[in-house]
């Protein structure tokens, strides 16, 4: 059980972290964990068992992350076409509405990011952090592996079956096909792409201002308004610049860049994560106490994961 256990932990850290740390579901939804586990978690656990047997490391994981999410809101959800999704009027797609393409720019953008870098990538790096001495090593033998495949494959079935019974919407079959080749053109590259090269001496901070710059820049993405519409788009395109050419500079001095910045820039993340879900309401009604009580028990459960990790990191590197 212990071999496995930073697989199990992933597999249920990829939907809390998702749908529970993020303010859509309440915590009396908490047992859709068992329901959402296989798609969210399963599609962490697939990513990173795959990105970590061949020797890749955090550029294919976010890639593939990417692949995962138009997945997601492509064929499973249909977010990315549907005009009104599950008939809730929330006019995803008018915010910088493309005509030639029926989606919206805002949206595509923004469900997207949630998606690379919370499901996937902030759920990996905690999973990751938590054992620190297995991080770059596969949790799961061959056998593992085809499990949890089936696992992710049975929560997108379940997950299209559960859209479509609220919402009989089909995407047109152009779209469909089109998306299909950006996901498989995005696995090609994200398992096939070189190697990032060692060295680099560009100053690296202390983990707690990467945490801070993870806590800065997440929150900044969550706030911009989508009435900004293509204000808002270009907003987002300032802020992805400025955050991965500061990340790629910090890691790639690979002598001062260690463990605990990993796990801080995705815990300072995290922490976006937490705060705005006490201003968000959650998709599914709750009292507003029980959803004041939820936010704050998430939030509390991530600052103890962060604990646990950041002491047994210290422990690792002594």
């Amino acid at each position: 059980m212990k071999r496995i256990a930073p697989a199990l932990t992933l597999f249920f850290l990829g939907p809390f972290v998702a749908e529970f740390l993020l303010g859509n579901l309440p915590i009396t939804a908490l047992p859709a964990l068992i329901v959402l586990a296989p798609m969210y978690g399963g599609g962490a656990l697939l990513i990173r068992e795959s990105v970590r047997r061949v020797g890749r490391g955090w550029p294919s994981i976010l890639v593939l992350g990417l692949a995962y999410a138009v997945l997601e809101e492509a064929f499973t959800t249909q977010t990315l076409f549907n005009p009104n999704y599950l008939k809730l009027n929330l006019h995803l797609l008018d915010h910088a509405y493309i005509p030639w393409l029926g989606m919206g720019a805002w949206w595509t953008i923004f469900v997207l990011t949630l998606h690379v870098v919370w499901s996937i990538g902030v759920s990996i790096a905690l999973a990751e952090g938590l054992v620190p001495d297995r991080e770059t090593t596969p949790w799961l033998a061959r056998r593992g592996l085809v499990v949890t495949a089936m696992l992710f494959g049975l929560g997108i079935v379940i997950t299209t079956a559960m859209t479509l019974h609220g919402d009989r919407y089909l995407a047109p079959v152009g779209k469909l096909v089109s998306a299909g080749v950006v996901v498989a053109a995005l696995v090609g590259l994200a398992l096939w792409m070189p190697r990032r090269a060692e060295g680099g001496s560009a100053g690296v901070p202390s983990p707690w201002a990467v945490g801070g710059a993870g806590l800065v820049a997440g929150s900044a993405f969550l706030v911009v308004p989508p009435s900004w519409n293509w204000w808002a788009v270009l907003s987002y395109l300032a802020l992805f610049t400025v955050t991965v050419t500061l990340v790629w500079r910090w890691s790639s001095n690979r002598g001062r860049w260690t463990r605990m910045h990993r796990l801080a820039l995705a815990g300072g993340a995290a922490l976006a994560y937490a705060w705005h879900a006490f201003p968000q309401p959650p998709v599914l009604p709750a009292a507003p106490a029980v959803d004041l009580a939820g936010n704050t028990i998430f939030a509390i459960v991530l600052l103890i994961i962060l604990a646990v990790a950041a002491r047994r990191i210290a422990r690792q590197e002594r």
